[in-house]
């Protein structure tokens, strides 16, 4: 494994390389064998954190959930865990376990403990809101998992800032494990979370772990006006993206920082992205080992000020 700085989740005793390996294509565009190789060479290349849930790959015409939990899991018994690695996975979006309720929690948490084979996951996150569970049994659920030594730190995703705020103080109200992590859409494209989200999370000690950081594909430069049509299942949502120009302005300013660093323009774009405020890693998945070459340099790229602030004004809001 090729050495790398190492960031903390919030206050946790977790800490992850700057480039997270999303889990979402395993089982999908990525077949077993193609995973396989996309591991090996993340762990390889430095990578230390892989996220996954278990309603991946729910979506796929005779799938029913869980094959990517599945795929790792194989992966991980087949070479061994690799020291230093953290695991990620999610609750609330399976067709078998939806929602938040402290049953459905229980149960779908030893269902991914199960497809992974592991007696423990590092951290694991309500996936969405439910707000059909009151806050406080999911808060007791997620904390009860930490007592009992299945999970050992918790996260949040896809859910609001006054929610998160919500349950944090009932965790501190109630003596419960409390989540050190939140996983928002947040992009050079889609910087929403700078309103309130990255405030609360400098003000409680959150940890944030941006998905979409891509813009499903948009940003890796391959979608050009007039260009070839690009095979890929997310191509029509980012082909979209064409026709604002604002998108265009920012593709122009990562073609500049890309071809000034010698860098494909995906790594630049998450390597913005990791250095946002109270962002300690970037979601990115690849379907085979050449897309992942071009993620794995923003472990260690560091942009230069004016590189960061082309590309903060090209993408504001």
């Amino acid at each position: 494994m090729t050495d790398v700085d190492l960031r903390p989740l919030g206050d946790s005793d977790l800490r992850v390389s700057r480039l997270c390996l999303g889990g979402n294509v395993f089982g999908w565009t990525a077949d077993e064998p193609a995973s396989f190789r996309v591991l090996d060479d993340y762990v390889a290349g430095g990578g230390t954190f892989i996220d996954t849930a278990d309603s991946y790959t729910a979506w796929i015409e005779g799938n029913s959930g869980g094959e990517s939990e599945t795929v790792i899991g194989r992966w991980l018994a087949d070479r061994g865990r690799p020291e230093g690695l953290v695991l990620a996975t999610k609750v609330g979006r399976h067709p078998g376990f939806r929602g938040l309720s402290a049953a459905n929690v229980h149960a779908a948490a030893r269902a991914s403990l199960d497809r992974l084979g592991l007696e423990s996951v590092d951290l694991y996150y309500a996936h969405i809101d439910d707000p059909e569970t009151p806050l406080e049994e999911s808060a007791r659920a997620f904390s009860e998992l930490v007592d009992a030594g299945l999970v050992r730190r918790i996260g949040l995703s896809n859910h609001a800032p006054e929610r998160i705020r919500a349950w944090l103080d009932i965790c501190a109200d109630r003596g419960l494990h409390a989540p050190v992590c939140v996983q928002p859409h947040y992009s050079l494209l889609e910087r929403g979370a700078e309103d309130a989200l990255v405030p609360l999370a400098q003000e409680r000690g959150l940890a944030l772990l941006p998905y979409f950081g891509l813009a499903r594909g948009f940003l890796t430069g391959k979608y050009r006006p007039g260009g070839p049509a690009v095979d890929s299942p997310r191509a029509g949502g980012a082909s979209a993206l064409l026709e604002d120009a604002r998108a265009l302005r920012v593709l122009d300013a990562l073609d500049t920082v890309a071809g000034r660093l010698g860098v494909a323009q995906a790594a630049v774009a998450l390597a913005w992205l990791a250095d946002r405020p109270s962002v300690a890693s970037v979601l990115a998945s690849a379907r085979g080992p050449e897309q992942l070459a071009d993620l794995l340099s923003v472990q260690s790229l560091v942009l230069d000020p004016d590189s960061t602030a082309l590309l903060t004004e090209a993408s504001a809001p």
